[in-house]
């Protein structure tokens, strides 16, 4: 379990961590999301204890990581972002090399890599130089230092960054399995990856954070309009009044032309009412023919982006997520 409480750091007079609070719970995957600058590399340096707060506690799993470091670090695995690695070594040297770093005792090393070797997938590639390995597989090797030992606490910084789509979506799937086991936080700028790997997001945003929740609650909590997407064939050009029509409809707007004969528009109404039912009701009344009709829903980079311009106005989003 990880604990951050009232964490500011400062540089001079520059305050790059401004009295953050957050909790990650045993067995969570969790991203950490915010524009560049907005202090996440700075709370991650903190939470693995490279970096001390001016002021605050970090606390993993009861131990405070500056009053009591080694205890605390034991519990961490960490995997930087450039993918910090001895290219000179096999990747079963470089994993061997990191359980002697992190004093994993002599009588179960050998069973310990091989355990990590395993588990991240280096099987074919485990005594080839890293220095040959693909960027995925270097990508690995750096995963399995981070769980040599097997650590409680797996921090990820933007694991996927310089991957094929590929690659991705193999990283992807080891970090869901890892959140069977560990407490993982992830720092990303890359919102789908978010969305598909985590369970909460924290976003933060000039050193100060602005949201934490479910990315599904996330996007329904900045929704302000219903969109609905619709193709439809309409000789008689009737769209164009359907707004007379249906007085619950706030604007029709015209998407594109289809080589079909069909047209999309965009309908929207306010965040309560769902126009289907009588759309599917009305329009066949005014000769128009549905070939497609679909809610537009919101994603997390539409909350993401919501969620930090109304940051920039002054309002505070924490209390109401």
């Amino acid at each position: 379990m990880i604990e951050v409480k009232n964490v500011t750091k400062k540089y001079g007079t520059t305050v790059a961590v401004d009295n953050i609070s957050f909790e990650v719970k045993k067995g969570k995957v969790v991203g950490f999301l915010g524009p560049n600058g907005a202090g996440k590399s700075t709370t991650m340096n903190m939470i693995t204890g490279f970096i001390e707060p001016t002021n605050g506690q970090i606390i993993i799993n009861g131990n405070d990581i500056s009053r009591k470091p080694k205890k605390a670090k034991k519990d961490i695995g960490y995997m930087p972002e450039n993918v910090p690695l001895y290219y000179e070594l096999t990747a079963r040297e470089f994993i061997k090399y990191m359980a002697e770093l992190k004093m994993v005792k002599r009588d179960i090393r050998k069973q310990e890599v091989e355990r990590v070797i395993k588990e991240v997938g280096l099987e074919e590639v485990q005594n080839k130089l890293i220095k040959n390995l693909s960027r995925g597989y270097k990508q690995r090797v750096s995963l399995a230092g981070a769980l040599i030992g097997n650590p409680d606490v797996i921090i990820l910084d933007e694991p996927t960054v310089g991957l094929d789509p590929k690659q991705i979506t193999e990283i992807r799937s080891l970090i869901k399995k890892l959140g069977r086991k560990h407490t993982v936080i992830i720092s990303s700028h890359i919102l789908s990856e978010i969305s598909q790997i985590c369970e909460r997001v924290i976003i933060i945003n000039k050193g100060k954070i602005i949201a934490i929740d479910t990315p599904e609650n996330l996007e329904k909590a900045t929704k302000e309009k219903n969109k609905i997407s619709i193709t439809v064939e309409d000789p008689k050009d009737n769209m164009k009044t359907l707004k007379d029509k249906i007085k619950e409809i706030e604007s029709v707007e015209f998407i594109k032309d289809n080589n079909d004969g069909t047209k999309q528009y965009m309908i929207t109404s306010s965040s309560k009412i769902d126009l289907r039912k009588k759309l599917f009701e009305v329009l066949p009344k005014e000769e128009i023919v549905i070939f497609e009709l679909k809610k537009a829903e919101t994603t997390l980079e539409d909350a993401f982006i919501k969620l930090i311009d109304t940051a920039k106005e002054g309002k505070n989003n924490v209390d109401n997520i």
